[in-house]
């Protein structure tokens, strides 16, 4: 079992496998399940032995929700039985499970429009927790409420097909009531259970003074569920007019900020090439809205921001780089550097994921002509072997030994946390026996 604390030996090292499920299809779109397209469901032992073979200690898997509750109520737990028993004791790793990836059960209407939505999820994490809690104790509520709410809610590209900042804030608001309501559940069935809230953060910057305003604007966007779960949405806030004027009620924000919790462990997805934004002026006059890419100053100004507003142990969640070998080693190498320096200043990162483990299929599969091959993405450890031959389905990539070492050498990797800056305190959590990071 993971232990948490401020010693690198208490460091999470972690990968995952892809597992988006948007299963609904329509004319001109294709059903998005990453387990089924990359032969996952046939193929889970010999895919999950590569964790082994990283060397983590940690591995983000999530649960096809559309399959494990085929009908309202009734649940077939068979194939996840099989999968959570060989990750925990097979193979003696910690699964962080992704309870909520995406997608909704064909059964549920409208989705996460539906007003039966978190009612809807709270009983299929129940059924979950309870089944499970002997053997997991990490969770993830839902993953990336943001990248949820922009397909689902504004950009009408997964069900329900809502667009514009109103299907936005009604697909948020549905989401940060099914987290709620899931994360009330799992205490009551698992006091002891550990819960990573993930999001997909990036940061935005403006290419001139006078657009500084919309940069900001999308900065406080990005917070916005963590802001909604830790009941920080009040009039105040900087969106709350915002979110008012797009369909949101005082009252429904009011009922929301009383359920506040805290936060255990804030899950950060960074991407180098993808999650640092910029607005410019485009050559026609127009405000537009571009990806640049990283450097290791907007990386660390973007965990130092969250953490000093969220004052929660961080752990990077999801992390890689597209490209050739050398740009993934140097981004490895130079996101490890920027986490050892924050955390000898004292921001407790405690955790770190090279995800995905292997190649996944690009989104842009579900709604393109293209046939499968041509929409792999390889940003993982291993690459899918385009013959099976003797050597299995995966080939190694020079990345995995890099991060293999990193593990092996984690004291001079990541080095110690330090406690001292912002007056830490390691306890002992009474049920559990092991120790905990806690926030003075």
């Amino acid at each position: 079992m993971i232990e948490l604390g401020s010693g690198p030996e208490h460091f999470v090292w972690a990968s995952g496998i892809e597992d988006t499920f948007v299963p609904q299809t329509k004319t001109g779109h294709r059903s998005l399940d990453e387990y089924q397209l990359m032969g996952h469901y046939e193929n889970w032992r010999e895919d999950l032995r590569l964790a082994a073979r990283a060397g983590v200690t940690a591995l983000r898997w999530g649960v096809p929700w559309y399959r494990t509750e085929p009908f309202p109520g009734e649940f077939d737990w068979r194939w996840t039985d099989e999968v959570l028993s060989y990750i925990v004791k097979e193979l003696c790793i910690t699964p962080i499970v992704d309870l909520m990836h995406y997608g909704c059960p064909f059964w549920l209407r409208r989705e996460f429009a539906s007003p039966d939505y978190p009612k809807a999820v709270t009983r299929y994490i129940s059924a979950f927790v309870e089944r499970y809690a002997g053997l997991v104790h990490w969770y993830t509520p839902l993953n990336e409420p943001v990248v949820n709410a922009l397909m689902c809610g504004k950009r009408g590209l997964w069900p329900p097909y809502l667009r514009g900042d109103s299907g936005y804030v009604r697909v948020m608001l549905q989401l940060a009531k099914g987290i709620l309501q899931s994360v009330a559940a799992i205490r009551k069935l698992d006091p002891e259970a550990v819960l990573v809230h993930v999001e997909a953060t990036g940061l935005s910057r403006a290419a001139r003074a006078d657009l500084e305003i919309l940069a900001t604007d999308d900065n406080h966007r990005g917070y916005l569920c963590y802001d909604l779960l830790t009941g920080r949405v009040d009039p105040e806030h900087p969106l709350y007019l915002w979110l008012i004027r797009s369909g949101a009620s005082p009252d429904e924000l009011r009922e929301l900020a009383e359920q506040k919790i805290d936060i255990d462990v804030l899950g950060m997805n960074f991407y180098p090439q993808w999650s640092a934004r910029e607005f410019f002026i485009t050559p026609r006059g127009k405000v537009g809205n571009r990806a640049i890419q990283h450097d290791e100053a907007v990386f660390g100004k973007l965990i130092e921001d969250y953490y000093d507003r969220y004052k929660a142990p961080i752990m990077l969640t999801e992390t890689s780089a597209f490209g050739p070998d050398e740009v993934r080693a140097g981004w490895l190498k130079s996101s490890l550097r920027v986490i050892k320096s924050l955390r000898s200043r004292g921001v407790p990162v405690i955790g770190y994921t090279w995800f995905p483990m292997f190649t996944m299929i690009d989104w842009r599969y579900r709604y393109g002509r293209l046939k499968i091959e041509d929409y792999r993405m390889e940003l993982g450890l291993f690459r899918l072997r385009d013959k099976v031959d003797a050597g299995g389905r995966w080939l190694e990539t020079p990345l995995l030994e890099q991060f293999r070492e990193c593990i092996e050498n984690c004291r001079e990797t990541i080095g110690s946390l330090n406690t001292m800056r912002h007056g830490y305190a390691k306890t002992s959590d009474r049920a559990a026996g092991r120790p905990v990071l806690d926030l003075l």
